[in-house]
């Protein structure tokens, strides 16, 4: 029975317990997870936009040498970003980011680009980077987050409606997890904030503080 309510909803990792309060409830320390739909998730001044950000990653210059990345993280996203990052002149040297996540795979090629590149990675006040998106933010060189801004980490979706046997779903998602925490060392982020992800369903989003995005390695700028 929990198989086959599994391939209903995407293979996920069993999650018990309560249904989470919504994503505009405040957070406070101990309280920090929230329903979450990539498609209903808060824009820059707006606590639940009228229009979703793009489904798909898009590059936006804000002046010589910052750009902006924001929508969601779709397959192929992370070749696209790539390349318009080579034809951009001057070179990018800050990264503002602003995406309720998407493919695993695509944030982690993309955030080994930005970290070859050199690249500071930052948010604004009311900018999120939930999902797949922290990986992005933790390629920065220096990553600077104000306490507007939100960060948040979940499990990830194997997949959806597969009718792969429940034992290898469970195998590949161990072995993209083990993935995501060599990643994160070699950041320099604290491989044990994926302890909140793994903790969290995908269609749940666990909020850091400030003071965790600070214990984790996240936050690098001084105040």
């Amino acid at each position: 029975m929990l198989f086959w309510g599994d391939l209903r909803d995407g293979l996920r990792l069993p999650g018990f317990g309560p249904r989470a309060p919504a994503l505009t409830e405040p957070i406070r320390p101990g309280d920090q997870t929230r329903r979450y739909r990539p498609d209903r998730a808060p824009a820059p001044g707006q606590p639940m936009p009228s229009t979703p950000l793009p489904d798909r990653l898009t590059l936006t210059v804000l002046d010589a040498g910052a750009v902006l990345i924001e929508g969601a993280i779709g397959e192929g996203d992370a070749e696209r970003m790539m390349k318009q990052l080579d034809a951009l002149a001057p070179e990018a040297n800050r990264i503002i980011l602003n995406s309720p996540g998407g493919v695993v795979q695509d944030a982690l090629v993309l955030g080994r680009d930005l970290r070859a590149r050199a690249v500071a990675t930052a948010m604004r006040t009311g900018d999120i980077c939930y999902s797949a998106c922290p990986y992005l933010l933790a390629a920065g060189i220096t990553r600077d987050i104000p306490d507007g801004a939100s960060v948040g980490v979940h499990q990830h979706y194997f997949g959806e409606s597969t009718l792969l046997p429940a034992f290898v779903a469970v195998e590949d998602i161990q072995r993209g997890q083990g993935q995501v925490m060599v990643y994160l060392d070699r950041m320099g982020i604290d491989p044990l904030v994926m302890q909140h992800a793994l903790v969290t369903p995908p269609d749940e989003i666990y909020v850091l503080l400030q003071e965790e995005l600070r214990k984790y390695g996240f936050i690098t700028t001084s105040e």
